[in-house]
C-alpha cells in the first residue's frame, strides 16, 4: 500500500501548534497539534469529546460557517483535524485562535452532549476542554502561515 502523507511527517520533531496537513484541491486540513507527540501525555477522550463539540458548534457558527468541512480528533489523541475549503490561511489561523478563546472561556451546556444528540453522551469533562483550549492560546498566539510548514 502507498504510505499516507500524515505518517511522513516526523513526529519526533512535531510540537504544539497548528500544520498545513495537505491541500486537496479547495479544500485544506490543518493538523491542530495540542502535545508533543509520544511523550507520555495525551488528550483525556472525555475532554477531547466535548473539545470536538465545543470547536465544531464554534466554528460551523462563525463567519466561515459555509467554509468548514470538519473537526475531528486524531486516534494517536495527540490533536485534531480541521478541513476547511476556499479559506484564507490567515483566516483559518484567526479561527482557530478565536475558537481556543471561546472554549476556554465557556460556561453553560455542552452543545450536542443529550442522548439523543450524541452517541456518547456521557464521555464529556468541559473542564478538561477548557484547560486544553487554555494551553493553545499561549502556543497559537501569534501564529503565521510560515509557521504552518511541519519542522523538517
Amino acid at each position: 500500500m502507498k504510505r499516507i502523507a500524515s505518517f511522513e511527517v516526523n513526529h519526533d520533531k512535531l510540537k504544539p501548534g497548528m500544520y498545513t496537513s495537505r491541500i486537496d484541491g479547495d479544500v485544506t486540513t490543518y493538523d491542530i497539534r495540542m502535545v508533543h507527540p509520544n511523550a507520555g501525555t495525551y488528550i483525556e477522550p472525555a475532554a477531547g469529546h466535548t473539545f470536538e463539540h465545543l470547536f465544531a458548534t464554534f466554528a460551523r457558527n462563525s463567519d466561515f460557517s459555509e467554509k468548514i468541512i470538519y473537526c475531528g480528533p486524531m486516534g494517536c489523541q495527540t490533536g485534531f483535524y480541521f478541513l476547511v475549503r476556499d479559506m484564507e490561511a490567515a483566516d483559518a489561523i484567526a479561527l482557530a485562535q478565536r475558537t481556543m478563546a471561546f472554549i476556554a472561556g465557556y460556561e453553560g451546556g455542552i452543545p450536542g452532549a443529550s442522548r439523543v444528540e450524541c452517541g456518547n453522551y456521557r464521555l464529556h469533562d468541559l473542564a478538561g476542554a477548557k484547560r486544553l483550549a487554555a494551553s493553545m492560546i499561549p502556543v497559537l498566539a501569534g501564529w503565521t502561515e510560515e509557521k504552518l510548514v511541519y519542522e523538517k
